[in-house]
């Protein structure tokens, strides 16, 4: 079975490297040592720790928009081009770049500009940009 040093599950899981050695620390997800002493995550227990997180953000309190959309990437839009009538939206959500193409008129309307704060939500093959 696969495992995973702290960073690398960090990295998946979208949060620090501190943040998920914090976890570690106080048990909430189990962790061994290789022959270099480095702790590792057997890959179950990180799949089912990231259901778990899952599961735990979605009861929280902040408000969240109504979407059926629910693979968010929420990230910070790095470049708008405006056409005509269309236009494309890139967003860096951690290491994922994320390319939209939709109308001006949405972009205007959302009010897109480089440096702020988007989600681009991705159902099939759309993506959808939500304005944070």
């Amino acid at each position: 079975m696969q495992s995973y040093t702290i960073g690398q599950a960090a990295r998946l899981l979208g949060v620090s490297p501190d943040t998920a050695r914090r976890w570690a620390d106080a048990g909430r997800v189990a962790t061994h040592r290789d022959e270099g002493g480095r702790r590792l995550i057997d890959g179950r227990d990180l799949a089912a720790f990231s259901v778990e997180l899952a599961q735990a953000a979605g009861t929280g309190d902040e408000e969240e928009p109504y979407t059926s959309a629910r693979n968010a990437f929420p990230g910070i839009v790095t470049a708008v081009k405006l056409g005509d009538i269309a236009a494309q939206v890139e967003i860096q959500a951690g290491p994922h770049r994320l390319v939209s193409l939709l109308t001006r008129e949405a972009v205007e309307e959302l009010g897109l500009e480089v440096g702020m704060q988007a989600t681009a939500r991705v159902k099939s093959t759309s993506v959808h940009i939500d304005r944070t």
